[in-house]
């Protein structure tokens, strides 16, 4: 049975907050595992380690972060800063894949 949602205003305890703050990061969790088959899949594609690291994608990416936590009113580089530790991390695991595959021949 899965518990019901409660809002930010509905939670009276702390361990209301806790709750649905693990909720979130479950699925947060579940959102970053799609988003890296989607990694997977472009080291698969890409044939050039060098291909890993594309700075004009990396800025329009970032632009976009930061537009999207504006209007949310977030915290713009708090946003960015989590979205280039992904990147970076994506990076480097693409250039790993990529060096791999192409050392096997």
């Amino acid at each position: 049975m899965t518990e019901r949602m409660k809002t930010p205003a509905q939670c009276e305890t702390k361990q209301d907050v806790r709750s649905e703050i693990d909720r979130l990061d479950q699925e947060l969790i579940n959102l970053f595992a799609e988003r890296h088959g989607y990694v997977i899949r472009m080291a698969a594609i890409k044939t050039d380690p060098h291909e890993a690291y594309d700075k004009a994608r990396i800025e329009t990416v970032i632009e976009k972060v930061r537009a999207r936590a504006l209007e949310k009113q977030l915290d713009e580089d708090q946003a960015e800063l989590i979205w280039r530790t992904l990147i970076d991390w994506n990076v480097n695991f693409e250039k790993g894949v990529i060096a791999a595959r192409r050392s096997q021949g």
